[in-house]
């Protein structure tokens, strides 16, 4: 296994499609006021991290509502963006609440809870996105704090314990926490 450099992981503070179960993938919504409540939790966690001699290096998402929350967590720091880090795209299924997509394809929803992303019509590959964190984290220079999305940040945490896609679900993800990897381990900071 690949010796990665310390990830502190942040998903977005919650938004408005979140709130309501629609399907954002590229798309975007402003974050809630439960979404900025989130996001400054993460500033706490992550304030004597980055007030260290030696802080992470700093990025997020491009998509607005990770750039929101890292305006936030980051607290007035620069930060870079990088477009490996955005979320899946689910194609056709962006915009649409995950209750509309059940009902028009049962059988889509009926084998997982995630399943579905790698086969989204339209809609990205969970292989692509792989190759693509893969890539950025690869061309990370050391210790990085990130705020990108759900799925993205699932397979981060796949693609550094060398884990398959087929274990995506096992990956907890909460708004408001970090997930520090270190060391070929996680660990849920709240």
């Amino acid at each position: 296994m690949r010796d990665w450099p310390d990830l502190y992981l942040m998903r977005h503070g919650q938004t408005e499609w979140n709130a309501v179960g629609r399907m954002q993938g590229h798309r975007d919504s402003p974050l809630t006021a439960l979404g900025r409540v989130q996001a400054a939790k993460q500033a706490d966690i992550m304030a004597p991290v980055l007030a260290s001699a030696a802080p992470p290096a700093l990025c997020a998402s491009p998509l607005g509502r990770a750039v929101a929350t890292a305006e936030i967590v980051f607290a007035g720091r620069r930060f870079a963006t990088d477009e490996r880090f955005r979320e899946i795209s689910v194609g056709e299924f962006e915009g649409r609440t995950r209750a509309e997509l059940e009902a028009c394809y049962p059988a889509l929803f009926a084998e997982s809870w995630l399943g579905w992303y790698d086969r989204a019509p339209g809609g990205e590959r969970l292989s692509d996105l792989r190759g693509r964190v893969t890539e950025a984290l690869s061309a990370l220079a050391g210790p990085t704090a990130i705020v990108c999305h759900g799925i993205t940040l699932r397979m981060i945490r796949l693609v550094v314990l060398g884990w398959p896609d087929t274990r995506l679900e096992e990956m907890e993800v909460r708004q408001g926490a970090v997930h520090l990897m270190r060391g070929g381990r996680h660990e849920m900071l709240v």
